[in-house]
């Protein structure tokens, strides 16, 4: 099995949702968390992992980090000398977040909530991977500039999922996808 399937078997999306969406976890589509923010569509979360091709003892941002699933999620593919820094605009899901990532037992990940004004969290970076659960208009420099000279960042960008490299930041374009706008 690889990193990316191991992860999802170790970090199961039912334990990430409201309680009455529960027995909707194996829907492949996105389901309310609250605060008009989704749990995304399982596959697609796997394509940007995939995309993010995050090592063990990496140090990842998690931008939008909902319901912490996804900071889980590259928490168990970081592993415990890695670190996972989630941050999330919305103070009840960085509580509702925090305590569904508590429950998966991955001290090395955290969830912070943003800081208002500011994207990312620049106080901590450089950071070998950046995962963008939420669409930007265009590409935020801001977060490129958050990124280890060898790193990588995967982001929607107006409807396209965006890989960004360093150095030079070097975009690709991978498929059409629709997210809630990053604010």
């Amino acid at each position: 099995m690889d990193a990316v399937a191991a992860a999802f078997e170790a970090t199961p999306r039912t334990g990430f949702l409201r309680p009455e969406s529960r027995e909707r976890a194996a829907y492949d589509g996105p389901l309310a968390i609250g605060c008009g923010q989704t749990n995304s569509q399982p596959r697609t979360v796997e394509d940007m992992l995939r995309l993010l091709d995050v090592r063990p003892g990496q140090t990842v941002l998690d931008v939008g980090s909902g319901s912490g699933w996804t900071t889980a999620l590259l928490a168990h593919l970081v592993g415990p000398t890695g670190q996972v820094r989630g941050v999330e605009i919305e103070p009840a899901l960085v509580d509702f977040g925090r305590a569904n990532l508590q429950a998966v037992g991955r001290p090395w990940a955290r969830i912070d909530e943003a800081t208002p004004g500011v994207l990312g969290d620049p106080d901590h970076a450089p950071y070998d991977r950046i995962l963008v659960s939420a669409e930007a208009r265009e590409l935020p420099l801001e977060l490129v500039d958050q990124l280890a000279d060898d790193g990588v960042m995967v982001i929607p960008v107006s409807g396209w999922m965006t890989r960004v490299t360093n150095p030079g930041a070097v975009v690709t374009e991978h498929g059409a996808y629709r997210f809630v706008p990053l604010r």
